[in-house]
């Protein structure tokens, strides 16, 4: 992140049942639809495997993986191979900031309504202070195990599939700002929807929704309700992460976060544990951002919801 209808249902099915079982059929019932895929559990432990790669990159690389830096491309570079060994099209756009060259890479994966395009992203780069970890390795990683995960389940959703990695986001947005102002207008209107993930493993985690387009926080919400943790409205990194210039392009977007330098109260510590007067991430921005530096819980599940929300919406 840059600085600055139930019980009628189940009656209905029972009698379904009965009817199936006395007669052999449903007298009147067309074929049954095919059932949408279930969201899959996302491995946290597969999550964790990608952060030690960076981690192992930064450490390799003079210990951050910045914009314009080795440490950022070998960590496109990573990403990247795991994305064209499973089956994505994937693609580099190149742009400079600084004077300095950065990269966006962008996976889709075949098949789908490419009028109806899902997109889930998260920004690649690091400050040249430390690895970057949480953030944002921790989006970056469960994005990446998202698209494994429609790639090792053959995943064959009825929208499009699309996830991205940003450069040079902690610059000022400068990698997503420019992809979306390099989309045609047509192409822009084909988004559905953009999902951003920026620090969702605080060490000292709440669970933070966007609350920008209302379908893709219902959705976000419902998947947290089921696993009985309560949320909040993100307003720490309002405007501050890779969704924005989506959301002014009038793209309907939304996205997790666990939070960064703010200090979580008492009554947020009754709700998820955690020590109030505390910053939900202390190495916010520091050398001390390293795998360390994660909750494995908040990993997990936000996780699962990212997995849940883009099951649910491009099913």
């Amino acid at each position: 992140m840059k600085l600055s209808v139930p019980g009628r249902a189940a009656a209905a099915a029972v009698v379904a049942a009965v009817t199936l079982l006395t007669t052999g059929s449903i007298a009147g019932a067309a074929p049954a639809p095919e059932a949408a895929a279930a969201a899959p559990d996302l491995p946290v432990a597969n999550v964790k495997a990608h952060l030690t790669q960076f981690q192992s990159i930064a450490t390799a690389n003079g210990g951050n993986r910045a914009h314009g830096r080795p440490g950022f491309k070998a960590s496109l570079d990573y990403v990247k191979a795991k994305l064209d060994a499973v089956g994505f099209t994937t693609s580099v756009q190149q742009f400079t900031s600084g004077g300095l060259t950065g990269y966006n890479l962008i996976a889709d994966w075949p098949g789908g309504d490419a009028d109806q395009v899902i997109m889930a992203g998260s920004h690649l780069d690091g400050v040249t202070s430390g690895p970057g970890i949480n953030d944002n390795g921790s989006g970056s990683a469960a994005v990446l195990e998202a698209a494994l995960t429609v790639a090792r389940t053959n995943y064959q959703p009825t929208k499009h599939l699309r996830f991205a990695w940003w450069g040079a986001e902690e610059r000022g947005l400068v990698g997503s700002n420019y992809y979306v102002s390099n989309l045609s207008s047509a192409n822009r209107d084909r988004i559905s929807g953009y999902l951003n993930f920026d620090m969702i493993g605080s060490p000292n985690a709440g669970y933070f929704v966007y609350d920008d387009d209302p379908t893709i926080e219902q959705t976000f919400k419902d998947y947290f309700a089921g696993i009985g943790v309560a949320t909040e409205i993100e307003t720490e990194g309002d405007g501050r992460s890779d969704h924005a210039p989506f959301k002014s392009a009038g793209v309907p977007v939304g996205g997790l976060f666990t939070g960064a330098s703010r200090t979580k109260t008492a009554a947020q510590v009754t709700k998820w544990g955690g020590t109030a007067g505390q910053s939900f991430d202390r190495c916010y921005h520091s050398s001390c951002d390293t795998t360390s530096n994660i909750n494995d819980t908040a990993l997990d599940r936000n996780g699962d919801a990212l997995a849940y929300a883009v099951w649910e919406l491009s099913s």
